[in-house]
């Protein structure tokens, strides 16, 4: 199976910038790119999709860019619905050092990691107008989608000018990396074929692009999201076993899915993993094949084993496990009696009161296995067994308190 031929079967490519596309992916290498603009510290799950196709290319023998936008961090790129938070210059650098180091560990160190702020901060406004904006027509950035539709709510002429600067950075790239291709999630379309337009009029160059389907849920939201959480890939702000978790409990039919666009399996080892699992849904064997395999290739095997062993304690028996983590409290918290919600924001696995006291009126938190549905219940030293209390938060989370 050639690489093209590998990137549909998995249903990663979507549109489509090049009729040679399938010749340039399957041909000698080339340099490609991938951009993020650098909103938080870490990437999170939602990001994998776009990183793993990345990595494929790199692994064909492609020389992969990861683009930061420093630039157009600043002012960010325009949302379906609202204006996206401006950020600090200093958060965006921060921002900036933390996704390199999980591009580095990523990528093996074989990524080449640029910032857009370093070529657009001595441009100056009238050479920016005079160089880029004339080559793009006011009517063709009305006709792309996501302009189209925020003209209804209103848009700011900031957010009106990302598609010029990411068409730049394009065009940038291809002028001084000789990078040709541009690969992201589907929502970019219209700014990657901006990019190839700049290119083809300032340049007279082709230049090509394709983007990936927007990864769903069952229930048809986006991709990556725990209890509305953002499952981070940095392990200090998600643990491995909180992302093992989150892919164990995909639904039977994601599943294979998420196997093709998330793991290195082949389609020989996909179609015997979906034989087993439909044989025995069950057992979720194909779940948990692509809960190990994610963590392994985000985090390493020995935190894949250790999330996996945790999982498989936590389900045969119910978190009374010597893997379970354990938190000491002050006994004298709870000797006068403690209000449940109180008592739940001493685990640190809420976010806060109202997530605890939401968590309880929708029936998600056990005590020692037990349901607890009043948010006014009194704790006292004669919940615990043994000096210890089990709390469940979901179906996902384990955490004994000791006194």
């Amino acid at each position: 199976m050639t690489l093209y031929e590998d990137l549909k079967w998995r249903g990663l490519i979507k549109d489509v910038a090049g009729e040679k596309l399938e010749d340039i992916l399957n041909g000698k290498p080339i340099t490609f790119y991938w951009g993020t603009d650098p909103t938080a510290d870490s990437l999170h799950i939602g990001h994998y999709s776009s990183l793993v196709t990345a990595k494929r290319l790199a692994n064909y023998g492609h020389h992969p860019i990861l683009l930061c936008g420093g630039s157009t961090g600043l002012i960010g790129d325009p949302r379906p619905t609202a204006e996206r938070e401006i950020l600090p210059v200093e958060t965006i650098r921060n921002n900036i050092e933390g996704i390199k180091n999980q591009i580095d560990k990523i990528f093996d160190g074989k990524a080449e990691l640029v910032n857009n702020y370093d070529w657009t901060k001595d441009y100056t406004y009238l050479e920016f107008l005079r160089d880029i904006g004339k080559y793009i027509n006011v009517n063709y950035m009305l006709g792309k989608d996501i302009i189209s539709r925020r003209l209804e709510t209103g848009i700011t002429y900031a957010e009106f000018s990302y598609m010029l600067l990411q068409g730049y950075d394009f065009m940038w790239l291809y002028e001084h990396k000789n990078c040709i291709l541009q690969c992201e999630g589907s929502d970019q379309w219209g700014n990657i074929t901006t990019g190839i337009e700049l290119i083809r009029k300032k340049l007279n160059k082709e230049a090509y692009g394709f983007t990936m389907p927007l990864i769903l849920d069952a229930n048809g939201n986006k991709f990556g999201k725990s209890e509305g959480n953002a499952l981070w890939l940095d392990k200090n702000k998600t643990s491995p076993f909180e992302i093992y978790q989150y892919l164990i409990n995909s639904d039977d039919s994601k599943v294979e899915e998420y196997l093709k666009v998330f793991t290195f399996l082949t389609k020989d080892e996909i179609d015997n993993i979906m034989l087993k699992q439909n044989e025995k849904p069950e057992l979720r064997i194909a779940q948990k094949a692509l809960a190990y395999e994610v963590v392994k290739d985000l985090h390493g095997v020995e935190e894949a084993e250790l999330a996996k062993t945790k999982s498989e304690d936590i389900f045969n028996n119910k978190g009374n496990s010597a893997n379970t983590e354990k938190k000491n409290i002050d006994k004298n918290l709870v000797e006068n009696g403690i209000n449940i919600l109180d008592l739940l924001m001493l685990t640190e696995i809420f976010e806060s009161k109202s997530d605890a006291r939401r968590m309880v009126e929708q029936n998600a938190v056990s005590l020692n296995n037990e349901k607890i549905t009043d948010k006014d219940k009194i704790i006292t030293l004669n919940d615990f067994k043994d000096n210890e209390l089990l709390i469940q938060k979901g179906k996902k989370k384990f955490i004994k308190l000791v006194i």
